[in-house]
């Protein structure tokens, strides 16, 4: 991850340079060009201005009778602000899930933009309100709709299957959405069934899931800005100064990173390996705003960040998404109060970017609840759905 800073009055203002395939007429090409965007991270605020706007914000949820979804990576007091008001701290799919299924008619997406048009998307009728309409994701970035159709054109025959870091166009173009902490059950599961794939954008962790199934998958090549820079030669000396640790990592992270895992997982899956793992010291290598719950939820172990650098850096571990670091309280309270930041979805974009999501939940409640999952992957006929 390449990322200037400049301090400016109202935060730090990043601009993150990240890979972008390159297509090429109708082929993709080999090589990756290089994209960049911004991310304006605020101002931390004081400890007696975190105090007002956590009352502030906790008062305007139940004004709005709204409920504040967070995703693991946004910074602290979010989460305790979720779990404090009955709202929810989760990876992408509890997300889905919950903003669905709730009673409330105001949901509050702390997160990245593709989370806040996936709870729109699932629920159309429901106001969908972000911290920071601005906070994207590299993998979104990288996987524009035009040029991944193109891509997708090229293997008519193939399943296209896409990570919910993706725009909602993107979805709309897909038979199915996954996230990391289903994509293994039901990749394994469209193998079994005879379907070949393209994948995209996670060129990581599309290639963790065929080491692991065996599919067919065409690769859209795309990475995760945080999870591509960790650095399995340093893990290893960080390993030996830790002997009794157990490494946690992420399956977006690269292949040599996830060679020396002792569980590789989802977020949910990292704090479930944290719980039940026979160790009191972890490695974790994943976005450090897992930090949070892992400490929160294992009092008495001991987390270390993995290193995304080496000992001549300055930075060991500068692991953090820098669009997950732009929602702040500040920008939380404004949201609530005027009804701003409205995450909106084209009306005719819904429809088709909602069914490869619903096969989705179908497949994980099925899988979940112990039921059969007949007739959950169905054969598939391109643009067109199931048959």
């Amino acid at each position: 991850m390449n990322v200037e800073n400049a301090s400016t009055a109202s935060g730090s203002r990043f601009r993150v340079a990240f890979d972008r395939p390159v297509v090429q007429g109708a082929a993709l090409a080999a090589t990756c060009d290089t994209g960049s965007a911004w991310a304006q991270v605020p101002p931390e605020p004081t400890a007696a201005e975190r105090l007002v706007l956590k009352d502030r914000i906790k008062a305007l949820l139940v004004q709005r009778q709204a409920v504040l979804v967070s995703h693991y990576y946004v910074p602290p007091d979010l989460q305790d602000l979720a779990l404090e008001t009955g709202g929810i701290v989760s990876d992408s799919l509890e997300m889905a899930r919950f903003g669905r299924d709730h009673a409330a008619q105001t949901l509050v997406v702390a997160g990245v933009r593709f989370m806040g048009e996936t709870a729109k998307i699932l629920s159309p009728e429901k106001t969908v309100l972000m911290p920071e309409l601005d906070a994207t994701c590299s993998l979104d970035l990288g996987c524009p709709v035009d040029a991944f159709s193109a891509f997708c054109d090229q293997h008519p025959d193939r399943t296209v299957v896409v990570y919910a870091n993706t725009s909602a166009a993107v979805k709309a173009r897909a038979d199915w959405v996954v996230t990391s902490s289903c994509a293994l059950d039901i990749v394994a599961e469209l193998k079994a069934k005879g379907h070949r794939l393209i994948w995209g954008p996670d060129r990581h962790l599309g290639a963790y899931i065929q080491r692991e199934t065996g599919a067919d998958m065409l690769m859209w090549n795309g990475s995760c800005i945080v999870h591509d820079e960790f650095k399995a030669l340093e893990l290893q000396a960080l390993k030996a100064q830790h002997p009794g640790a157990k490494v946690l990592v992420h399956p977006e992270s690269p292949a040599d990173v996830v060679a020396l895992a002792d569980a590789v997982g989802s977020t949910s899956a990292i704090l479930n390996a944290a719980k039940t793992l026979d160790a009191t010291t972890f490695i974790v290598a994943t976005d450090n705003g897992m930090m949070h719950s892992l400490r929160q939820q294992n009092p008495g172990k001991t987390f270390i960040e993995a290193p995304t650098a080496g000992n001549s850096a300055t930075c060991k571990s500068c692991a953090h998404c820098p669009w997950m670091a732009m929602n702040g309280l500040a920008a939380l309270a404004h949201v609530l109060q005027t009804g701003g930041n409205t995450v909106t979805v084209p009306p005719s974009l819904i429809p088709r970017a909602r069914q490869p999501i619903d096969r989705m939940l179908a497949f994980t409640a099925a899988k979940k609840a112990g039921r059969a999952l007949d007739g959950l992957v169905p054969h598939l006929v391109p643009h067109l759905g199931a048959v």
